[in-house]
């Protein structure tokens, strides 16, 4: 029973099917399928969105519209200053596409698929627990980082302005440490967001789990409880974790194309 109930089945990718791009065999996870669902999801919903022309804007536009002013009047602009109109729209992509998989992955969906054939299904999960998904975002935004500082700068400008000013002697110190913090960034984006969702999805399956092992009314009542309030909190988590990403993201954008930072 303990086997059955275990916390990590909600956030193990597990292989759903195989295929080959000529001689190498592809290996498609529920987490991968997770991704495609929920750019699907976004590659409908923003240009429905966009292509309203309404004055005053409603229903998905004005959702849409109110988090990309949020997010670009009150975020990247005290960062980016006057560049903001040039980097935002990496931003909002990495904002919405976080925010869709945390969103994605609270929907039960192995668990339904399961209740309604009678056979154990997979088909779901939560993507940003996957360190492999986590890392690949974040490397994403660390090329972008420094294709951004490059495209500022030049190369060689670039290069000279990763160290801040001091004197000649202290630069043999200073610049090693430099790179070893811009080379740190991508591991502390990517585990960030892969241990707060992992963390919240044991929490709750170890608490749901509860009502399986002890089968008694008053454990599971309060478990049922535990679970939904859990659930809010989770769901506060997907839009704290998707915002702390961009932040830090417009963050690193920004100490690349301002060398007075």
């Amino acid at each position: 029973m303990l086997a059955d109930l275990n916390p990590l089945e909600p956030v193990t990718a597990v292989p759903l099917f195989t295929f080959h791009l000529g001689s190498w065999p592809v290996v498609v996870s529920n987490h991968a399928v997770v991704v495609g669902v929920a750019t699907s999801i976004l590659l409908v919903c923003i240009p429905l969105a966009a292509r309203s022309r309404r004055l005053v804007p409603r229903g998905l536009q004005n959702l849409i519209e109110s988090v990309c002013v949020f997010l670009r009047d009150q975020m990247a602009r005290p960062l980016l200053g006057p560049q903001t109109d040039r980097y935002v729209g990496f931003l909002w992509t990495a904002f919405f596409f976080i925010l869709t998989l945390n969103l994605v992955a609270m929907v039960p969906t192995e668990k339904i698929i399961s209740l309604a054939t009678g056979r154990r299904s997979h088909l779901g999960g939560p993507a940003t627990a996957n360190i492999w998904i986590t890392g690949a975002l974040a490397v994403v935004s660390f090329v972008m980082t420094h294709v951004y500082g490059i495209r500022q700068y030049g190369l060689i400008g670039y290069l000279a302005h990763l160290a801040p000013p001091a004197p000649r002697w202290l630069l043999p110190l200073i610049y090693p440490l430099e790179l070893v913090g811009i080379f740190v960034r991508p591991f502390t984006l990517a585990i960030r967001l892969f241990a707060n969702i992992v963390a919240g999805h044991m929490v709750l399956g170890t608490i749901l789990g509860l009502v399986f092992i002890f089968k008694n009314l008053g454990v599971a009542t309060v478990s049922v409880a535990a679970c939904v309030a859990l659930s809010f909190l989770e769901l506060l988590v997907a839009f704290i974790q998707a915002y702390i990403f961009t932040f830090l993201s417009a963050l690193y954008i920004a100490s690349s194309v301002s060398a007075e930072h």
